[in-house]
């Protein structure tokens, strides 16, 4: 019997570790944030979109994938074939290591404005000056 006891305790020594490490869980907390860029699209190629924004001096490169959304101010779906140069969008993106990977592509309303000329009003003055001789 004497022998026995330190058998298993030195047995159950040599367990105990391995069962510890069994219960162990291993968490990966991956974390992305969203960012968003709005401009207008100065070229719009098979897999990025360069966007010009008012702010930076260099335009911003997104690659986009087939799980990129294209919407309106209103959140409905617009078709990828109508984005095109010149466009304003907003572009919420991700990154990932050094590329920016475009999520979502907002297609703003284009705006015009026109540009009214003053009105000139021409005016024609005539001054007549009498002078009298004697």
């Amino acid at each position: 019997m004497k022998k026995v006891i330190p058998f298993v305790f030195t047995l159950a020594v040599l367990v105990m570790p391995c069962a510890v490490f069994a219960q162990q869980e291993m968490t990966t907390v991956n974390t992305s944030t969203t960012t968003e860029t709005a401009g207008t699209i100065s070229e719009f190629s098979p897999d990025t979109i360069e966007v010009r924004s008012e702010t930076s001096s260099s335009p911003m490169h997104y690659n986009y994938t087939k799980s990129t959304t294209y919407v309106d101010d209103m959140g409905n779906p617009v078709s990828v074939e109508t984005v095109k140069s010149g466009l304003p969008v907003t572009v919420y993106y991700t990154r990932e290591g050094d590329r920016m990977i475009a999520n979502k592509v907002v297609v703003r309303k284009t705006t015009t404005r026109t540009i009214e000329k003053p009105a000139i009003e021409e005016r024609t003055e005539t001054r007549t000056r009498t002078i009298e001789t004697k």
